[in-house]
């Protein structure tokens, strides 16, 4: 059976109360604050709800719970306060305290029994959902811990290292057949293919959580195997068309491989991202000779850049309000990026096609 704390300085009340109660609770009672808190330190482990007069002389139902969050138990016991009249500035400041609820004067049994039983039962609710989130806090934070141990191993280790130079010279070659392209394009059309380069190494965490993620073995082999990712390349360009035809001239050359295509400029996710990936293997060498590294390769437009960037930083803010209705709104924003990239190009083609005309002539 449930125990309660019934904390007032009126008998009557705390009579009244008490053979209401004892059907259905084990009830103590306390006739002031002093009292309460004795009782409060007994059986603090088990108590249900502390049922509290705010006008006691002494010490008064506030200092009550005042000394009750000094010792951390407001949180842990729903309390109700016993109200004849109240107004709405005490209510407010008693919310504020952290009480759950008001049982009012006169007494009726089935209200005091439905407000005592709902307070007990939506208080336990929140307390095991409390210790829910704090036992997945604790779990990620071991995981964490794991993460940076694993990864500080990685770090160390000379095969890893040597893998991570070679992922490294696979981004050095694939930016200088960008570049070289750049410069043909510059010389030949007048205009750049793309705005800017940018790359990353994936880092011996992300690398570290991937793999355990996917179920595979933390060494250089599996890495090597099971991971396209770890050397990246994001190629801007300004316009949709550049995005494809520098693609096409890129995995043209004879000693690139696609391993794989995802196009989601014409196939967008959910979400409205959009962009255009390949995996490709990309010849390095070393003094050791010839290797095939896989590279990750993303072209974007300066405006898909854009809104992925503002995505992604988004995506991990927490407590948003409204989060499907921003989702629907970043949904739009993709949409209409996408109409003006489009329209862009076609304002470039009209002044490509006039000054053509005006050489012509």
């Amino acid at each position: 059976m449930q125990r309660i704390l019934v904390v007032d300085d009126a008998e009557v009340n705390r009579e009244m109360l008490y053979h209401m109660l004892k059907g259905e609770y084990e009830v103590g009672t306390a006739e002031d604050g002093e009292q309460a808190l004795g009782r409060l330190q007994e059986y603090r482990e088990d108590m249900a709800a502390v049922l509290l007069d705010l006008h006691m002389p002494g010490m008064d139902g506030f200092a009550v719970i005042g000394e009750m969050e000094r010792m951390g138990l407001v949180h842990k016991i729903p309390i109700l306060i016993i109200s004849g009249e109240c107004s709405a500035e005490v209510e407010n400041r008693c919310f504020e305290l952290g009480v759950s609820d008001f049982i009012r004067k006169p007494f009726v049994g089935s209200i005091v029994k439905n407000r005592i039983r709902n307070t007990i039962e939506l208080f336990t609710c929140k307390n095991r959902l409390e210790q829910k989130v704090e036992e997945q806090r604790e779990a990620l934070e071991r995981k964490d811990r794991i993460i940076r141990i694993q990864a500080e191993k990685l770090r160390e280790a000379k095969a890893f290292n040597k893998l991570m130079l070679e992922y490294q010279s696979a981004i050095l070659e694939v930016e200088t057949r960008l570049k070289s392209l750049n410069a043909e394009f510059s010389q030949e059309y007048k205009r750049n293919p793309f705005e800017s380069i940018k790359s990353r190494l994936k880092s011996p965490e992300s690398i570290y959580e991937k793999l355990e993620r996917k179920g595979h073995p933390v060494t250089v082999e599996s890495i090597r195997e099971h991971l396209t990712d770890v050397a990246g390349v994001r190629v801007i360009c300004s316009f949709p068309d550049d995005i494809y035809r520098l693609a096409e001239l890129f995995i043209r050359q004879d000693d690139i491989i696609l391993l794989r295509k995802k196009d989601y400029i014409r196939n967008p996710k959910e979400n409205g991202y959009r962009s255009l990936h390949l995996i490709l293997s990309v010849p390095i060498f070393l003094s050791e000779g010839k290797k095939n590294m896989k590279v990750e390769m993303q072209f974007r437009t300066i405006a898909m850049d854009f809104w992925a960037s503002l995505e992604h930083k988004l995506k991990y803010k927490k407590d948003v309000d409204n989060a499907e209705a921003i989702v629907g709104k970043l949904r739009a924003c993709a949409d209409s990026i996408e109409n003006l990239d489009y329209q862009m190009q076609e304002i470039r083609n009209e002044i490509d096609r006039a000054k053509g005309r005006n050489g012509a002539g």
